[in-house]
Parts: structure tokens; sequence; C-alpha cells
């Protein structure tokens, strides 16, 4: 496996070794491993030699939330002489890692050569250092406790009060509060924590940029953007990029004509993976949807915008160019570029934004029954 730039062998080695038990983790289920006081000491002295915040200082928590299921560490509280003298009384036998002796790697030259001598002085070293990390974990929990306090009082901005953030009512906050709220708000967005320096760019670069620039700032594991005075946080999406960037349709009809559209027979299959990691189409059943099931056919066609497409959204109303559209209903460009278009012999819809009046339910006459709604899950950000 390639190692990501900055990232040590341990860490790499981690990452994969969590990958593996996420894996095999089913909903509900809970990961029990057998870390213990003196494993929390290493990772206390690491983390306060790479300069973390608290939630790098509040060493590992006894439970969390972990993939589908639940991560817990129920010997957190014992010293490894403890367990060990446990398993002797009993005649238990277990397995040393050969490569735990391994002083190239950080954690293993704490363990053979700092701790010791910390021991010497301090015999209760882990002891304490577990104390100091709970004191820290629960400061932590302040931190997130006003995070999602600030996200909720205005900051955050969407259905979720936290897809996006209004830039203005960021920068109003206290510098503090700013840094605390933009990690709270990426974690919880499913990105990569950036490192201090990037946070800082995001924190200052975003908001010192010219009105009608869009400033981005990329790390390793996500990216977060500015477009009309909001922040989008977003996920690394090479393959999205790749598929955009190879579609050569450049009509609508050549669109409809390309192997880029591909057959959805809704009725058989009401999800639709679309290519290049741009989520997940769905149609719902939904009484208050504005497709009318009746007027779409069997099978519909999926591909992505090529430029030049117009639709009539209102009965009697006008022919409009989906550029105006999307521009008018300020989606990010980013979505405009990669948002799905749905066929029948005309567009049907534009992703989950707009409707051909030709499909569309009537008030009053459709029934409640054969009333869909288009849903586009896991777009970019």
């Amino acid at each position: 496996m390639p190692r990501r730039r900055g990232r040590s062998l341990e860490a790499e080695a981690r990452s994969a070794r969590y990958a593996a038990l996420a894996h095999g983790l089913r909903r509900g289920e809970w990961l029990l491993t057998a870390h213990h006081e003196d494993d929390q000491l290493e990772t206390l002295l690491l983390q306060l030699l790479r300069g973390a915040g608290l939630a790098g200082l509040a060493g590992m928590p006894r439970f969390a939330i972990f993939e589908a299921g639940y991560l817990v560490r129920p010997l957190l509280g014992e010293s490894r002489a403890t367990l060990e003298h446990w398993l002797r009384a009993r005649g238990i036998a277990w397995v040393d890692d050969d490569s735990n002796v391994d002083e190239r790697f950080d954690r293993n030259y704490l363990r053979q050569r700092v701790v010791p001598l910390l021991r010497a002085r301090w015999p209760a070293a882990a002891a304490v250092a577990a104390r100091s990390a709970a004191h820290l974990g629960e400061a932590r929990e302040l931190l997130e406790v006003l995070a999602a306090s600030d996200l909720q009082a205005g900051v955050g901005v969407g259905v979720d009060a936290a897809r996006l953030i209004d830039l203005e009512r960021l920068c109003k906050l206290t510098v503090a509060r700013q840094r605390n709220l933009l990690r709270y708000w990426l974690r919880h967005r499913g990105l990569a924590m950036p490192d201090a320096a990037h946070l800082e760019r995001i924190r200052t670069e975003l908001p010192a940029a010219r009105r009608d620039a869009r400033p981005a700032v990329r790390w390793d594991g996500g990216e977060v953007r500015r477009f009309k005075g909001r922040l989008y946080a977003l996920s690394p999406a090479p393959a999205a990029s790749a598929a955009l960037a190879t579609s050569s349709a450049s009509t609508p009809q050549a669109a409809r004509n390309s192997r880029a559209m591909r057959p959805w027979p809704w009725r058989r299959q009401p999800s639709f993976a679309l290519d290049g990691g741009r989520g997940v189409l769905r149609l719902v059943a939904d009484p208050q949807g504005l497709l009318a099931a009746t007027a779409l056919p069997a099978t519909l066609r999926v591909g992505m915008r090529a430029g030049g497409e117009r639709l009539v959204i209102e009965s009697g109303g006008p022919r409009r160019a989906l550029k105006e559209l999307l521009r008018v209903a300020e989606l990010p460009p980013w979505e405009r570029e990669g948002l799905p278009m749905v066929y029948a012999d005309e567009l049907v819809a534009a992703g989950d934004l707009f409707v051909a009046a030709k499909y569309r339910a009537t008030p009053g006459v459709t029934p409640a029954g054969e009333r869909m709604r288009l849903v586009w899950e896991g777009r970019f950000c």
C-alpha cells in the first residue's frame, strides 16, 4: 500500500488495521480492544509531542462510535502489569508482536526508552496521565457542545443546520470559537481533520479572497470552498472529476447519443448509482412529490450535463435555459458541472432541482399514490 504524503508508516498501518476491522463489523456490533492504561500514557505522550489539541490530548475514549457499530476499550483503566499478573495466575498465554520492540517507530521508542524512565521517577505516571486525559476529555465535550450551539444559532445553514457555514456569521465569533466550530463542522461532515496550517487558511484566506473569486483550501482528505458567502466542505472526488473530464458530449443531442447515457428501469430499480462517485438518484413515493409516475416511461436514461439544455418548468410557461435556472438557484459551480440529467424522449429532470412541466404532477388531479419525488443522495458536499 503506497504511503500518503506526510503520513508515517505507523499511521498508515493503524488506518489499514482499523479499516479491516470496520469492514467486518456489522451494524450495532461492538468491537472490543485490549488497550490498557500504559497504552493511554504512550498515546498522550505521542500527541503532546505532535502538538495535538484537546481532541488528541484527551487520548483514547473508553467508548466511541465506530463505523456501523461501536469501539469499546474495557481495560483502559488497568495497567499492563495488572493484566499480565492476572493472566499468569490463570496460566493463560499471550502473544507478543515482534514489531513492538522495533525502536524505529515512535510508540515503541517511548515504550522501551522513555516510559521506563518516567516510571522510575514517577511510579504512578500512567494513572496520573489517564486522569489528565479524562479531564481533557470533559473539556473536549464542552467545546463540542459550544460548537453545536454556534451552528444551531445561525452559523450553520441547510436542512440539518450543518451542511454549510455562513461566513459572515462565522467571522463574528471570536477566533478561538471559529477554530472550534470549523473543527467540529469538518469532523461531522465526515472529513479527515486538516492540520493547523490548513485550518488557519480556511479561517483567514477564504473570507479575505475577492468577492468575485471562488477560493478553496485543499488538504489530504478534503477541501473547503467558498461560494456566495458560504463555506462548503467536500470530500475528495478524483473519480468524479475524471468522469466529468472524459465526457465528450457537447450538445444535448450528443449527450443522449453518447455512451455516458445509461438506462434506468426505475420501476424495477428505484435507485440509480451515478458514475464517478457522484452519488445516487432515487425515485421515491411522495404524496407531495412533483413527478407524476404515470407520465414517466418504464425506462429512463441518465447522463451528465452537456450544455445548452432547456426545459419548460411551468405549464404554459417559456422554455428556459438550464444554465440560467441554475444561476438563479445559486447552485455551486461544482454541483452544476456534475448535475445528473434524467431523460425520457426529452429532458425530464435536472438533478433533484427542476422537473419539466410535461412530467409534473397536477395538483388536485394526480392521485397522491401516483406522485413521486426525485432525490439525489451523496452529492459532492
